[in-house]
């Protein structure tokens, strides 16, 4: 039996440079020597970089089985404790080298999390390893195939039906036939390629043949492309809505993000007719994507699904799910008739065995059932050659590949190249042919002329649970409080002047009796500790959206207010292992400066959890081209400089701010009240006194706007 890793059939094991060695003696047989053997072998490459993925592997999987190995052994009633104290001894020290290996590599650290990703070829090669220790490995479910056409979706017993989605099938019970439908799902019959493994080698060709340059299918030129009026695409953007309309249907999206990827797969949906449309997306971004369907396609109607769905709307163009509901609603879903489906943050499906990625991968192959050449979309900013094979399961989202070959036109591509894998021209022609199914990968340095320097992103978050009902009854409360004081304000005048409707003066005058009540009481709920509320409410959802930034863009700084937002941010980013450094307000000069270098220099430190207040000047982090403010402050100046730690010389990339704004909350009057007072704080910039008043305004009017809404809802006009 070869050894793991080392090819050839005869039972005499090989040392890494080839001389041949005794047959293990017996007190050397079993799984113990077969680890430390591969431990060191995996040392010695990773002295020898870059670590190749197969020693990635191999890592892995001795770690693996290093744990489990531990369990047995100390579970094992059938051993003397001497026994078991001399294995267990012996296993430290293979944990031991494997520890000094990850210090050469830390990015080999991630791979012992609790939750990393096994890929199939690790499960194989760790059955072979227990093999060649005398181990017997378990049986491997077999992975839940994505079921054929009109089969009942995972879980379907445990589904809701929202009432409004019954209406809508009593409405409409008979879909369209799709006469084109028969003739996509016809595979082409491999020919030439027959008995050949093709998709290791397709993943491989990502490696072998890439060229440096981003993945980019051939786009047309787009002069115009319809958009809502008053807005208009970027021509990077424009471009694929092109191709959309001239017939391509599939599409890996992999623009960096801040290059508008939302608006580019609406306006494809409306140009290929592929409503009504499904979008899949993580939780902190399903209120922004209704909201992006209301800027660029107005005219479609968008539900978001939340809970059970009992508030959805049934007939809507676009239902947007996210997918940690996917297991309540993939039923209704898979029978609702999509013709096109976008899935946000695509990467999340890349573990096939997940339940989420059997779910999405299940309602793709429906969806493409019934409606034969629908719009399928993944969107995702991560590089595309960072574990090619993270991206299995998007291609067979898409239908270029199955479990075990290409389909359709990729393998038509494939066959046409007149090439087979052991020619070397294969690797170059089929990167080519999977580029040219539809991955588009646009870096912001690429399009440097379509998009403004410097930008500011709005990202609008629902607030859910009982954190967002506290906060909405707190703002019922305050503007009761505020309507008391005007109609008492209206009462207790001895003038016989009538103003017709509200009276904007007055309303003014109690705003600001009530902010200065706010800003000299210790206690009570005010416009200032609903902000600060908010803010803690947001602080996990803006974290969650900076890790998916630091994921796809690398270095990306994270600004808060409060300090209790900082710790609850910093607090997500270590749990997920993402290594962050702090900018606070209470450091030391010495701390300050080892933690801005930490950022600025170390490529494993991802994310700087600056505060607006005390890093808002004096700092150049311009290593960094995106970041995320996750609380408002109250003028616009300190927003600016807070974006000038990134925009400043140096910056050789446009720069995006990502605001998290509680969508219906005074959080989004407070958006747009700093904006307005852009030409205010302008005169306040690089140094220059700003106007103290001007954070006041802002805290005023926003006051007064939750005054005259709450008149207006009573019918004062």
């Amino acid at each position: 039996m070869a050894r793991p890793g080392q090819r050839g059939s005869g039972r005499a094991r090989t040392q890494p440079g080839g001389s041949r060695r005794r047959s293990a003696r017996p007190t050397e047989k079993g799984i113990l020597p077969v680890l430390a053997e591969l431990a060191g072998e995996v040392d010695s490459a990773v002295q020898r970089p870059p670590t190749r993925p197969a020693v990635r592997t191999k890592f892995q999987v001795v770690a693996l089985l290093v744990r489990e190995e531990r369990t047995r052994v100390k579970a094992d009633a059938g051993q003397t404790e001497a026994q078991r104290t001399k294995q267990l001894k012996r296993l430290d020290g293979v944990a031991t080298m494997l520890a000094k290996t990850a210090a050469r590599d830390t990015s080999l650290l991630e791979l012992l999390a609790e939750d990393a990703r096994v890929s199939d070829t690790a499960r194989a090669y760790k059955a072979t390893v227990m093999r060649a220790g005398g181990l017997e490995p378990p049986e491997e479910p077999a992975p839940t195939e994505p079921a054929p056409q009109a089969a009942p979706v995972p879980g379907a017993e445990k589904q809701v039906v929202p009432r409004s989605v019954i209406s809508r099938q009593l409405a409409n019970p008979f879909l369209a036939p799709d006469h084109e439908a028969a003739a996509e799902r016809t595979a082409t019959r491999p020919r030439r390629l027959a008995g050949w493994e093709l998709l290791e080698p397709l993943f491989r060709s990502f490696e072998h043949a890439a060229t440096g340059a981003p993945a980019c299918m051939p786009l047309p030129e787009a002069s115009s492309v319809p958009a809502a009026l008053g807005r208009e695409l970027m021509p990077h953007q424009a471009r694929v809505v092109a191709a959309a309309a001239r017939g391509h249907r599939t599409f890996l999206l992999a623009d960096e993000p801040g290059l508008g990827k939302t608006a580019q797969a609406l306006l494809a949906a409306q140009a290929a007719d592929a409503f009504p449309l499904l979008v899949v997306v993580p939780n902190v971004v399903k209120t922004n994507w209704a909201h992006e369907v209301g800027l660029w396609t107005p005219q479609r109607r968008a539900t978001v699904v939340h809970g059970d769905g009992d508030d959805i709307d049934g007939f809507a163009d676009v239902v947007i799910v996210n997918y940690e509901l996917l297991d309540r609603h993939v039923g209704w879903l898979a029978d609702l008739g999509f013709r096109g489906m976008v899935v946000d943050e695509a990467h999340f499906i890349k573990n096939k065995r997940s339940q989420r990625s059997q779910h999405v991968l299940a309602l793709a192959e429906r969806i493409r059932a019934r409606a034969g050449r629908p719009l399928l979309m993944a969107l995702t900013g991560t590089p595309l050659i960072n574990d090619i094979e993270d991206f299995r399961a998007i291609w067979q989202l898409l239908g270029w590949i199955d479990d075990k070959t290409p389909l359709g036109p990729l393998m038509a591509a494939l066959e046409d190249s007149g090439l087979t894998p052991a020619d070397p021209g294969f690797y170059a022609a089929a990167r080519s042919s999977v580029i040219d199914m539809g991955i588009v990968r646009r870096r912001k340095a690429d399009v440097v002329a379509d998009i403004p320097a410097r930008r500011v992103a709005d990202l609008p978050v629902e607030l859910d649970g009982a954190v967002g009902r506290s906060i909405r009854a707190a703002e019922e409360v305050l503007a009761r409080r505020l309507v008391q004081r005007y109609r008492a304000a209206l009462e207790a005048r001895t003038s016989d002047v009538v103003v017709d409707g509200i009276d904007h003066a007055l309303a003014r005058r109690v705003a600001a009796a009530e902010l200065k009540d706010s800003s000299s009481k210790a206690k009570g709920e005010n416009v200032f500790t609903m902000v600060r509320r908010i803010g803690q409410a947001k602080a996990g959802l803006a974290a969650d959206y900076a890790a998916q930034l630091a994921r796809n863009v690398g270095k990306v700084v994270f600004f808060a207010k409060h300090v209790d937002v900082m710790d609850q941010a910093e607090q997500t980013f270590a749990d997920r292992g993402i290594r962050y450094a702090s900018i606070r307000g209470d450091q030391t000069p010495k701390v300050r400066e080892k933690n801005i270098a930490a950022f600025t220099e170390d490529p494993e430190v991802s994310i700087a959890v600056c505060s607006l207040t005390a890093a808002g000047v004096g700092l150049n982090l311009q290593v960094a081209s995106n970041l995320v403010l996750a609380e408002l402050s109250w003028t616009y100046a300190e927003q600016t400089q807070a974006i000038d730690r990134i925009h400043r010389i140096g910056q050789a990339e446009p720069v995006t701010a990502w605001r998290v704004i509680a969508a219906q909350t005074i959080d989004a009057k407070i958006a747009t009240l700093i904006d307005s007072k852009s030409g205010l704080a302008a005169r306040a910039l690089d140094g220059a006194g700003e106007d103290e008043t001007s954070s006041t305004d802002v805290q005023l009017d926003a006051l007064v706007g939750m005054l005259t809404d709450a008149l207006a809802a009573e019918g004062v006009v």
